[in-house]
C-alpha cells in the first residue's frame, strides 16, 4: 500500500476552478469567463480539463484593480 502525500492547495502549481475560486473569494462563473478570453496567461489545459495557474493568476490579480 502506498501512502500519496497530500498537497496543501496554496502550494500547488495549478488548481481547477473551483479550488481557485474558493481560495480567492471570486466566483466559479467569473473565474470560468476569465479563461475563456484568448491568450488568457494563467490557464492550463489538460485534455478537456482547464487548470489554473495559480502564481501566473496571483501576479495577474495583484496587478488589477478591477475584475
Amino acid at each position: 500500500m502506498s501512502k500519496r502525500k497530500i498537497t496543501a492547495l496554496y502550494e500547488r502549481l495549478s488548481r481547477d476552478d473551483d479550488q481557485q475560486g474558493e481560495s480567492n473569494s471570486i466566483g466559479i462563473n467569473k473565474i470560468e469567463s476569465m479563461l475563456k478570453q484568448p491568450n488568457c496567461p494563467f490557464v492550463l489545459y489538460v485534455g478537456t480539463r482547464k487548470l489554473v495557474k495559480r502564481k501566473e493568476f496571483e501576479e495577474f490579480i495583484r496587478v488589477k484593480v478591477v475584475i
